[in-house]
């Protein structure tokens, strides 16, 4: 048995300024190509979507070749297979009745394989409109304990399709390098396994998203129901009537009761999915950390995360099913496929990796990134990582197992068609 790690890494390029016009040139193209294509396989609402990349391949491959003549041959299939990609993530919140248009392309991000890019430990050699450009890295001095030292300059992890991006406003470009490594984990000697459910809260929409993809209660609603309970309390105390004094003092704290009761049935909901799944821990983001960076016009929802971890918790213990919290940092700005943190990631409640195009919900990414999290730290404490159990965290459509040192990439759900818990996306897409 063995799993694949995979972790993205941003350094920046050293492009030699007589060539930087090259790249941008096959910028220009590569994106004419993901547009193009785009604009032939979107047909909602007349008809279904192309998402697959072989049939778009063969009705506009020969001609993105003869418009973007000098641009190599793997960016046009590359450039192809973004735009059905990102298509077929369009056709998924279609089916969830979300509202979604046609991808644009605009911005400067190209996709690089081993066929148009040759990748060393300290420069990369990338296919342009006018020959290749080698680019140096742009090291730390001391890369011990960076991103750079653990996965870029490791023998142990191997280059994988990458992408360049490019800061305008800096002048620069930057390599996001995809390292991998392949993880033996034959025959291991078991101890206790452990699996993870990760659950996070939210102040608004769902009250809390599981990495399975189960969207529990509505946060909205709370709210509302709160509002509205309160405008109703502050009505009956600026009344001066007998019968309105009598009203306030019998509805008393009324939606506190109610709205306990409604905790303590998501609360039921979460420990029944862990149970589903056979997890051994629940993992929240730290209530504390929460608490700092929801405003102070939030006191409620502050009461209402720690009411339902509270009762998550002893719920759970009558289960077996132990409660730990973890560090939130990056929870919502890290894609749970390949490991890219970036703030830009995400967009609201939609998460899309600018790296390597995951789309998903926000709070579903989130989730499974807090699953992971404490995944990994009951592995590190282990005695004998090498040879100790395995620690899993649940998902939708299965397990995924940490090492000691680093966390399995989610790479085999599929990305094209990972929903959670919606409409199936048959009916708008091919």
């Amino acid at each position: 048995m063995a799993w694949e790690v995979t972790r993205t890494v941003r350094v920046r390029l050293d492009v030699p300024d007589d060539r930087k016009s090259d790249l941008h040139a096959t910028n220009t193209k590569f994106q004419y190509c993901a547009n193009r294509t785009a604009e032939w396989a979107w047909r909602y609402p007349d008809n279904a979507c192309v998402t697959s990349k072989s049939k778009a391949e063969a009705a506009i491959y020969d001609e993105l070749r003869h418009d973007t003549d000098g641009l190599h041959a793997n960016l046009v299939q590359k450039a192809i297979k973004r735009a059905t990609d990102d298509i077929g993530n369009c056709v998924d919140r279609l089916a969830d009745g979300e509202n979604t248009s046609k991808p644009e392309y605009d911005t400067f991000s190209i996709v690089y394989d081993k066929r148009a890019a040759t990748y060393y430990r300290d420069r990369v050699s990338l296919a342009t409109v006018n020959g290749r450009v080698e680019c140096e890295y742009d090291l730390p001095d001391d890369p011990e304990g960076t991103p750079h030292g653990e996965y870029l300059l490791n023998e142990d992890y191997s280059f994988s399709t990458s992408t360049v991006h490019y800061n305008s406003e800096a002048d620069e470009f930057y390599l996001h390098a995809a390292m991998e490594r392949e993880i033996d984990a034959n025959n291991p000697e078991k101890a206790e396994d452990s699996r993870v459910l990760g659950v996070d809260c939210n102040v608004d929409d769902h009250i809390a998203v599981t990495s399975t993809g189960r969207f529990v209660g509505s946060a909205d609603y709370l709210n509302h129901q709160r509002r509205e309970f309160e405008k109703r309390r502050a009505s009956l105390q600026q009344a001066s009537t007998r019968s309105a004094h009598l009203t306030y003092q019998r509805i008393g704290d009324r939606f506190g009761r109610w709205s306990e009761d409604y905790l303590h049935r998501c609360s039921n909901e979460i420990v029944a999915e862990a149970e589903r799944h056979g997890c051994t821990h629940i993992a929240f983001e730290d209530l504390a950390q929460i608490r700092e960076r929801i405003s102070d016009g939030k006191k409620f929802q502050q009461w209402a995360f720690r009411e339902l971890q509270e009762q998550v918790t002893y719920k759970a213990d009558e289960h077996g099913i132990m409660v730990e919290s973890v560090e939130p940092s990056y929870t919502s700005q890290q894609c749970s496929k390949c490991g890219c943190t970036l703030e830009e990631n995400r967009n609201g409640q939609r998460f899309a990796c600018l790296d390597c195009s995951y789309s998903v919900n926000a709070d579903y990414n989130a989730a499974k990134n807090v699953a992971r999290k404490l995944a990994l730290k009951l592995q590190r404490g282990q005695k004998s990582p090498a040879g100790g159990a395995f620690c899993q965290y649940a998902l939708k459509s299965g397990i995924m197992t940490v090492n000691a040192t680093d966390v399995a990439s989610d790479r085999y759900v599929s990305a094209e068609r990972e929903s959670t818990d919606k409409p199936t996306a048959s009916a708008v897409g091919s």
